[in-house]
């Protein structure tokens, strides 16, 4: 038996989180207003991170009877490795201001449930401490900023501390304009205002617990210009085609392209030597008139293949979007905000018990609609197929007939 499936077995010390939305009422109460609304906002009106959620709760799978669902395996396989789970941890900036050493909390985790924890470039913990705290469930995920030397001494970095697999996002040329933040004065360090003063005031286990552990700020990026701040709002432009070439010819390793939601740019990846695309719109926080990260999918799997790895973040909050995602077309699902708020609400605890939760939805959604595997997911389980996954299979089929 998989050892994913014995998740609901599994007692967990939390009793308060049985969903991502109690880990984000929780965190809501137990966080400072700055950090919630960092984590939770998005760019704009935010009408782009609601679409991402609203257009999963319109997918519908079709439920299916009297299969033989009693032993249910969730573990798959991607980009070469063996996971328990059909779901990991996507790259994050500063995660350790959801609470103290949240990064080394997500490692462990990733170990624990044997799932990929990938390191932002912009996290408050170092390269080199990810690797050694995850292994080989650890990914590293790159920004390219103006500087193609330091973003290069980047990558040696992740070389040189064993990483496998290396994501590069290219949807933040530049950081977009976050109302919530700007509103609320957010930057990095942080400036203490009365008004900052008086919310982390009002937040005492979080605000003792950080400044016991010392306030995190990005620590893998090199001062720029004498600047000895960093910068959040400097241009990541230099993630263009030109790097990307480069890139490849100097990564041995697996590379990965995130932040894709066009079918056109995500064949011309394919075409330059990517091993895999992850598409996502950046969970609504850089594009706000950005189409929903789960339309788009099913038009990139059509014009990559069936065969060519796609992973896929953005509005997924439980097992059954994992699942309607799979069918839609990805590999591998990743979630981000979710992860965040459970550590924001109980710390280590909070997320395992979390893990726990969406591990056995996905479970109890494969027995509802008939499937014993997750690897028998596919369209067929949706009531309403999008055309492209349709033209998509018939492809795959006549490709594998003229090939035999």
């Amino acid at each position: 038996m998989s050892k994913c499936l014995r998740l609901k077995n599994m007692n967990s010390k939390s009793n308060k989180i049985f969903s991502s939305q109690d880990a984000l009422q929780v965190a809501k109460q137990r966080l400072p207003r700055l950090i919630f609304d960092f984590i939770e906002g998005a760019t704009g009106r935010e009408v782009s991170a609601l679409r991402n959620m609203t257009r999963f709760d319109e997918i519908t799978l079709q439920p299916r009877v009297m299969e033989d669902v009693e032993t249910r395996r969730l573990n798959t396989n991607l980009l070469g490795q063996s996971y328990d789970l059909p779901f990991g941890i996507a790259p994050m900036g500063m995660c350790n201001l959801a609470w103290p050493g949240a990064d080394k909390a997500l490692a462990e985790a990733a170990q624990a449930f044997n799932l990929p924890v990938c390191l932002s470039s912009a996290a408050s913990s170092s390269i080199e401490d990810m690797r050694s705290w995850a292994g080989e469930n650890s990914w590293f995920q790159l920004y390219v900023g103006s500087s193609m030397e330091e973003s290069l001494a980047l990558v040696d970095r992740a070389r040189n501390a064993g990483y496998g697999t290396l994501v590069l996002t290219v949807d933040v040329p530049q950081v977009s304009r976050r109302l919530r933040d700007l509103r609320n004065g957010f930057q990095m360090p942080f400036r203490i205002t009365p008004k900052l003063f008086m919310d982390f005031a009002t937040h005492p286990r979080w605000s003792l617990a950080t400044l016991w552990q010392g306030v995190p700020k990005p620590i893998n990026f090199k001062p720029t210009s004498g600047n000895e701040q960093f910068d959040r709002n400097a241009s990541r432009a230099g993630a263009n085609w030109e790097f990307l070439k480069q890139l490849r010819d100097l990564w041995k390793g697996t590379l990965v392209i995130k932040g894709v939601t066009s079918a056109q740019d995500a064949l011309r990846i394919q075409r330059a030597g990517a091993d895999a695309i992850y598409v996502s719109n950046h969970g609504g926080r850089q594009l706000d008139s950005a189409p929903a990260a789960i339309d788009v999918l099913p038009k990139i799997r059509q014009a990559v293949g069936s065969d060519y790895p796609l992973l896929f973040d953005s509005g997924v909050r439980n097992g059954e979007d994992v699942v309607k995602a799979l069918a839609m077309g990805a590999d591998f699902v990743m979630l981000g905000r979710p992860f965040m708020f459970a550590l924001g609400a109980e710390g280590a605890r909070g997320l395992n018990s979390l893990i726990r939760t969406l591990g056995e939805d996905v479970s109890l959604t494969l027995a509802q609609t008939g499937l014993a595997n997750i690897n028998d997911v596919s369209h067929s389980m949706l009531v309403d197929c999008p055309p492209e996954l349709i033209q998509a299979s018939l492809t795959s089929i006549q490709n594998a007939t003229h090939q035999n």
